[in-house]
């Protein structure tokens, strides 16, 4: 049964703790949610729309509520409540990231294979992007188109130029070579991808989600986490996992299967995503909070008139 009072939007865990979070958030980047049909996802949307309207359905479980709440967080944009495309959810960073980080890991060697793998993946990462930012910034297609471009050059100079700067180096260090352009691709591609929010500012609220003006200030500190949250997701398995390749591949059984490395790294990585999706999503939280100390002298002025020292932080939606 249904408790009384039962709220579909309060979060199922402490939101303000990291395994509160983490919890959180293995249960929304579930991958197997991108194997609900549209009609269950749109019927969960429905489901958690009345319950917001206090209709709960007859009949309806708390456990069915949940699951509904699980899947429009998966599927649907916090900000708008419109259906995200698949490649772009969270939840299938695990099947997307997998694939074209394992191939990134193996096919490393030559110039032309480190330049379409490092294409398809920020092709890839430019729709993540897009598909997770602060909706309330409204972002044109030609600054899409020249945050794609950008971030594309600037992960193929550094893949390529390290690529070939590593040639004489330990095979090691050739191998963390698709890491760094990872890193730096998404040091620039989010920032452009999402620089209306630093020109005009991101709107931030009170405790009780009443608006209180735009902070470019807030839009900075949102990025700024997500970018680290993007490069930590991407750490672990780029660092680590040619570390335990380079030493399986020493051994007899594994060079006499090359054909299968391709996969089983495509495989170990996505054992990596499965949790690291979740945990790099849990570093801050979702609703992020800046100081009024922090914010720009004339929306701190603003606020102070109106709210007196009412309001001593205030809150915003950082993206993913």
């Amino acid at each position: 049964t249904v408790p009384l009072g039962f709220d579909i939007d309060a979060p199922r865990w402490d939101q303000s703790t990291f395994m509160g979070r983490l919890k959180h958030f293995l249960n929304i980047t579930d991958p197997r949610t991108v194997l609900v049909r549209e009609e269950e996802l749109d019927r969960a949307k429905a489901l958690v729309e009345s319950c917001r309207a206090g209709l709960v359905p007859p009949g309806s479980t708390q456990e069915q509520l949940l699951y509904a709440k699980k899947l429009y967080d998966s599927a649907f944009h916090p900000d708008t409540g419109e259906k995200m495309n698949l490649i772009g959810r969270m939840s299938f960073q695990v099947p997307g990231g997998m694939a074209l980080t394992g191939c990134m890991l193996q096919f490393y060697r030559t110039v032309p294979a480190v330049v379409f793998w490092q294409w398809m993946n920020q092709s890839f990462n430019a729709i993540v992007n897009y598909t997770n930012r602060n909706a309330a910034s409204p972002v044109s297609l030609r600054q899409i188109g020249v945050a794609y471009v950008t971030a594309t050059s600037t992960a193929l100079a550094t893949a390529v130029g390290l690529n070939l700067y590593t040639k004489r180096a330990p095979p090691l260090l050739a191998r963390w070579v698709p890491f760094a352009a990872v890193a730096a691709a998404n040091c620039v591609n989010i920032p452009l991808m999402r620089q209306q929010e630093i020109i005009n500012g991101i709107m931030v609220t009170d405790g009780d989600n009443n608006e209180l003006g735009l902070s470019r200030r807030a839009a900075v500190k949102g990025i700024a986490q997500v970018v680290i949250s993007r490069v930590t997701m991407a750490a672990p398995g780029m660092i680590i996992l040619p570390i335990i390749m380079e030493r399986l591949e020493k051994f007899p059984f594994m060079q006499r299967i090359r054909v299968l490395h391709g996969p089983l790294q495509v495989l170990l990585c996505g054992g990596f995503l499965l949790f690291m999706v979740p945990a790099a999503c849990a570093l801050f939280p979702q609703r992020c909070s800046l100081a009024l100390a922090d914010l720009e002298l004339e929306l701190r002025d603003s606020i102070v008139a109106k709210h007196r020292d009412k309001v001593p932080h205030v809150y915003f939606n950082k993206g993913l």
